[in-house]
């Protein structure tokens, strides 16, 4: 089996939920199954200017095949005031602003899409909805179409312009029932083949024939600062540093709690650093770890806090279940709350109330902290090691392509009238 990812950036420096999933499921598809796997993808590596990083044309990347193409444009400065007013009101922008509103976003790609176009492979897979190289390409192409949407409930996901980009997949992949749900209220894809799939996660105590989901960014070559594991009891934020995924709030939230509950107690925030929180003596701002730090610091804490109310799976929630470590999600986000309930391993807060009740009692009951770990650690390990996760998902693959053969040989050939 050949399939192609069109993914708008890609590569193992690049630290996103979309990108990370989309790059591992590429890799363990090359070995565990063997497949060959293309991936087509801008030079940029910032998701915000777009900027041609990487050199245009052909590269390997564990196995995978990748060919980047230099963009026409990157995010254009009249974006961000078009967006503000658009996704104030999204149901009400006109079709035609909603297109405006894709190309100035970026990355602007018209040589990657008129070669998906015509590329030759048994599938396309398309990951996330949002950005120009699934917009303007989904609906150009001759295979089948897998869109993984990686959608939460977010004002862009109502725009006029989606409702032909999830039209034109032939079958759609869901991480979590929350993500189907929504989609499903969204758009009409009761016809489309479906599959809940989740995302694959690596047990830090096994070797693998891939490397794991890499480091939290990348560490320069002064040297790891993530290696050290704090000595006081803390709590663990991973991912990107940055006000929209609930960094600055977790910041305010701690340090109220610190002002009501003196002691050790301290926040770890381990990531590429977009908004860095004010400075406080209790909250450490690592910046980039390696893999190795990360799996230390995951098995040291005493929480980890998701603080982002827009995931649509968390693979650093599901990671640190598989460290048997408890989590503690925004209970804002319908995807880690899913995991939550559906695991027992791990607590929500909405508020500053809640958020304080949860972290005494994760803190200060040690017994109930290990209940919900090794909780976690059973749901990961019954639904999402990469074994399992691979097996369930080239054999939707396969599917999605021997149906879409027999709906075109249904159809019989084209006469064009004259």
């Amino acid at each position: 089996m050949r399939v192609a990812f069109v993914v708008p950036r890609y590569g193992p420096a690049i630290i996103g939920g979309a990108e990370t999933a989309a790059r591992l499921l590429a890799e363990h598809l090359v070995a565990l199954r063997g497949w060959e796997v293309d991936v087509l993808t801008s030079c940029a590596e910032d998701f915000v200017t777009w900027e041609d990083v990487y050199p245009e044309g052909e590269t390997w990347v564990n196995g995978v095949r990748v060919v980047r193409f230099r963009s026409a444009a990157g995010r254009d400065p009249s974006f961000h005031p078009l967006s503000a007013a658009l996704l104030a009101d999204p149901a009400a922008a006109s079709p035609a602003d909603a297109e405006r509103w894709i190309d100035l976003q970026g990355p602007v790609t018209p040589a990657l899409a008129d070669a998906a176009a015509g590329w030759e492979a048994d599938a396309l897979i398309f990951y996330p909805y949002l950005y120009y190289p699934t917009v303007r390409v989904i609906d150009r192409v001759a295979a089948p179409t897998i869109l993984h949407p990686a959608a939460h409930d977010e004002p862009a996901l109502h725009l006029p312009v989606f409702p032909r980009v999830f039209d034109a997949a032939d079958a759609l992949v869901f991480q979590t029932e929350a993500e189907r749900h929504l989609v499903e209220r969204t758009f009409p894809v009761a016809s489309h083949q479906q599959l809940l799939l989740g995302l694959g996660v690596d047990d830090p105590a096994a070797e693998g024939p891939v490397a794991g989901a890499g480091p939290v960014g990348e560490p320069d070559d002064a040297g790891d600062p993530g290696a050290r594991v704090p000595d006081d009891p803390y709590l663990l934020c991973l991912g990107r540093v940055d006000s929209h995924k609930g960094t600055t709030l977790l910041a305010r939230y701690f340090a109220r709690f610190k002002e009501r509950r003196p002691g050790p107690l301290r926040l770890v925030l381990a990531g590429p650093v977009v908004d860095a929180p004010g400075p406080h003596p209790d909250v450490e701002v690592l910046g980039p770890v390696s893999d190795e730090a990360k799996w230390a610091l995951l098995a040291g804490a005493a929480a980890l806090v998701s603080p982002s109310a827009w995931e649509a799976f968390s693979l650093v929630v599901a990671e640190a279940w598989s460290a048997r470590t408890p989590v503690l999600v925004n209970a804002g986000c319908a995807a880690t709350v899913e995991h939550c309930r559906r695991s027992g391993g791990g607590l929500t807060f909405d508020g500053y109330g809640e958020f304080e009740v949860a972290v005494d009692r994760l803190v200060d009951d040690g017994p109930f902290r290990d209940a919900l770990g090794h909780r976690g650690r059973a749901y990961v390990d019954g639904r999402f090691r990469w074994p399992h996760v691979i097996d369930r998902y080239a054999a939707f693959v396969e599917s999605v392509v021997a149906r879409t053969a027999r709906r075109s040989a249904r159809a019989g050939p084209v006469t064009l009238a004259e």
